[in-house]
Formats: C-alpha cells, structure tokens, sequence
C-alpha cells in the first residue's frame, strides 16, 4: 500500500507501508520493480519524498532505489 498525503505543494510527502514479497517469489527482482513503480508513482503525484520503515531484509533494496538515512527524520519507540 502507498500512502500520501498532501500538507503543503512544497512539503508534500509519502510513506511506503506493508511492502512485502512472499517468499518463493523473492530474489528475482520483484522487490525491486515494485519499489520502482512506487517511486514512479510518488514523482507523476508531485511528492517531495517518500519514507518507509523497512524490514533488516529490505534496506539494502531499498538503498539501491536512493532511499538513505535522514536526521531531520525522528520516531519515538512507545514500546513498554
């Protein structure tokens, strides 16, 4: 599922969520092709970035796409 969400033209912004690939279906590229259509889909929509917050398995595909490390972007671990 893509979300976004339109703030401000020069601030709008998607997160990518529930992003997955089965098993017997990865490491043929389909990760990849998927993270491509949805980059593609966030910049015909006008987005200024799109986060995720990715599985161990997945960073490095998503590195590979330009995705990176921000430290304006912050989380709070409410977890007891």
């Amino acid at each position: 599922m893509f979300v976004h969400r339109f703030v401000a033209r020069e601030d709008a912004s998607g997160d990518a969520q529930c992003v997955y690939v089965v098993p017997g279906e990865r490491d043929v590229g389909l990760g990849g092709r998927l993270i491509s259509a949805m980059l593609d889909l966030a910049h015909d929509h006008g987005l200024e970035r799109v986060t995720v917050h990715s599985s161990d398995r997945a960073v490095r595909a998503y590195a590979r796409h330009g995705f990176g490390t921000s430290p304006r972007l912050l989380q709070a671990d409410l977890t007891p």
